[in-house]
């Protein structure tokens, strides 16, 4: 055997070694593979990746609105804990459409609509202007610009009751016109808006089965 075939042949097992030692190395690839699978995290147990988990800490529902460790955070606090669902950002919303609805509502003389957002003594206080402007031949017309200001205001909670207070301070733009019987304009102006500034106070009791709550004190 000539000493060419015998330097192909040690060549060629050099490579056969060294191929079988990658594959060992490596593995086989065929086609498309999965994706490696992350082994599961046990229950309870926080996932660290590129950034520390931090537990606990305020409550930012909360602190957004109110200051941290006041009396009203404290109060939104124990709602939270009585009803766990409770949202303090999802009431301002609901609080935001609900003062237009009961606004426009007292401005029409149209309480019916919204009877079962308010609270007895409310009720009883909108019912007695707009059966005193009914009693004077007065007709209002109304209409909503929009709400330029809305803050939580304040918030008190019962523990004995699980009764809930919220205050919520308005500024809306609307137009409201009063009109004698003649159609004569007796206060207001269809071509300008007002301001109207409000603190309402909404009550519900915590984990009750019905979601509304209800208007049981206005102010300014």
């Amino acid at each position: 055997m000539s000493n060419a075939v015998i330097q192909l042949l040690v060549l060629a097992g050099i490579a056969i070694f060294l191929i079988l030692r990658l594959k060992a190395v490596l593995g086989t690839r065929e086609g498309f593979e999965k994706p490696p699978v992350t082994a599961p995290v046990p229950e309870g147990r926080a996932v660290r990746r590129d950034f520390e988990v931090i537990e606990g800490g305020p409550d930012r529902d909360i602190t957004d609105h109110v200051s941290d460790g006041s009396d009203a955070a404290k109060a939104l606090a124990a709602m939270k804990l009585a009803e766990p669902s409770f949202s303090v950002g999802d009431f301002l919303q609901g609080a935001r459409g609900a003062y237009e609805m009961i606004l426009m509502a007292f401005e029409k003389g149209d309480l019916a609509s919204v009877k079962p957002f308010l609270g007895p003594e409310v009720y009883d206080s909108f019912a007695e202007v707009v059966a005193a402007r009914e009693a004077q031949g007065l007709t209002i017309t109304a209409e909503f610009i929009g709400l330029r200001e809305l803050a939580l205001h304040g918030a008190e909670f019962d523990a004995a009751t699980d009764e809930g207070e919220i205050s919520v301070r308005y500024v809306g733009e609307l137009i409201s016109v009063a009109r004698d019987s003649n159609g004569a304009i007796v206060e207001g102006d269809p071509k300008s808006a007002r301001k109207q500034r409000d603190v309402w106070t909404f009550a519900r009791k915590m984990g009750a089965s019905d979601p509304n709550w209800q208007l049981v004190a206005t102010g300014e």
